[in-house]
């Protein structure tokens, strides 16, 4: 997504908006979406607390591998790091394996960082391949993922609203009062301008319990009809913010 770039390291993902917000970096990628794992919940609402633009989106195939110090076996294992949405993709491996327990990790290639920086004779970091190669691990094992049709679709944002060429589908966020026929009204300015819908979930919002906040995907770019149906969305709703607009990956 980024040819060339340099690659800053961040222990959190509040970390990454930081920089991105204060232009300290010129772009960030982040996970957003799993397809066996769901949402990022951190990274919707980071999307929508702070002041980035999504330019564009890439889908990513994701294959899992079990990495350790060389010379630890999988009888020896007792532990697994690795970020929790990579944790979620395996439940079957530490299904068919009780003894062994799923540490959440704040990074999959940190996991396996720590694992070898700490030469751990018991643990293993689940990450890409690239992950062994840099830190000097063994593959275990590899294709943890519970389906092999196992991918991340991947954001990048930045701190400009630049929209590419070729844009066609936009995301946004929107908070509806709790009256009957709120959610149906707000969908109602899209099914009535033919406007196909790619997503929509919800999430809570901070500050204001029972209160929703919902992100819908629709495949439409900047042009008359997206716009018009903001405008109509925008007679309903008491929030509305677009996120992004950004050629479908």
């Amino acid at each position: 997504m980024l040819p060339g770039c340099r690659i800053v390291p961040c222990a959190r993902s509040a970390e990454v908006f930081d920089r991105v917000e204060r232009g300290t970096v010129s772009g960030a990628v982040i996970p957003i979406e799993n397809s066996l794992a769901g949402s990022v919940a951190e990274h919707l609402d980071l999307l929508l607390g702070r002041k980035v633009f999504i330019q564009r989106e890439y889908r990513l195939r994701i294959v899992h591998n079990l990495i350790a110090v060389p010379g630890v076996k999988m009888t020896d294992l007792r532990r697994v790091f690795s970020h929790p949405v990579a944790l979620d993709q395996c439940r079957e491996f530490f299904r068919q394996r009780p003894k062994i327990e799923a540490v959440p990790f704040y990074d999959t290639a940190g996991s396996v960082k720590h694992v070898l920086d700490e030469r751990l004779p018991d643990a293993a970091g689940i990450a890409g391949r690239q992950a062994a190669a840099e830190y000097g691990g063994r593959i275990l094992a590899s294709g943890l993922e519970d389906d092999k049709r196992n991918f991340t679709r991947f954001f990048l944002i930045r701190r400009s609203r630049r929209i590419l060429p070729g844009a066609n589908k936009t995301s946004i966020a929107f908070h509806l009062k709790n009256v009957p026929g709120a959610l149906y009204q707000a969908l109602g300015a899209f099914a009535e301008r033919d406007i196909s819908l790619s997503k929509i979930e919800s999430r809570p919002l901070r500050g204001k319990p029972w209160q929703y906040a919902f992100y819908l995907d629709f495949l439409r770019g900047r042009d008359g009809l997206a716009r018009s149906a903001l405008r109509r969305l925008n007679e309903t709703a008491q929030m509305v913010k677009v996120l992004g607009i950004y050629p479908a990956g």
